[in-house]
């Protein structure tokens, strides 16, 4: 793969046309630029976009939306980082939301598991905001992007990469995988 230079203002435009968590600039650029039309699996035939049905309603399907429809096949948390987006974040607390984003709609009906991970006197994750109020002072609540759960940010870097180890092994990642979870932050 070739790095190029491009200017903040091209950077953004590439970046606000994302049309999912983890899409890469170059699948972006790709579907822009009407270039290599990818390939998407549907059930046991793959056929590309451009071949799919399109109904008024219906969204063509993206490889991330088939993964999450058919339960058989594994999606990992790396299906939905977009690294480029993660480097696009000025702070750890933006990292750290994108992240966590990408862990639920890895695994959405798992996620709740989350709600179970706690400090001595505070929750880290809660299914509202009012919640993780109610546990402690300063804990700046924020909603998880894309998701009902909300998550305190106002930790420290190295207690956030303590609350995405235990998210990931708590969604059964590997001890190898939650090391790279862990260093995206």
């Amino acid at each position: 793969m070739k790095n190029i230079e491009i200017d903040e203002e091209l950077y953004q435009y590439i970046a606000s046309n994302t049309q999912y968590i983890g899409e890469s600039a170059s699948a972006i650029l790709r579907r822009l630029l009407q270039l290599d039309v990818p390939k998407v699996k549907e059930d046991t035939v793959t056929k590309t976009v451009a071949e799919q049905p399109v109904e008024s309603n219906k969204p063509i399907k993206t490889k991330q939306k088939v993964a999450l429809e058919n339960p058989a096949e594994q999606t990992s948390v790396f299906d939905f980082i977009n690294k480029e987006e993660l480097a696009m974040q000025r702070g750890a607390v933006g990292r750290f939301l994108l992240i966590l984003a990408a862990l639920y709609r890895a695994h959405p009906k798992e996620f709740d598991v989350v709600t179970d991970i706690s400090g001595r006197d505070r929750l880290y994750f809660a299914h509202s905001e009012e919640e993780l109020a109610a546990s402690g002072s300063s804990t700046k609540p924020r909603q998880i992007p894309e998701s009902p759960f909300w998550v305190i940010t106002n930790s420290n870097t190295t207690r956030k990469k303590m609350m995405l180890t235990k998210a990931a092994s708590s969604l059964g990642y590997k001890d190898v995988e939650v090391e790279k979870i862990r260093e995206l932050l």
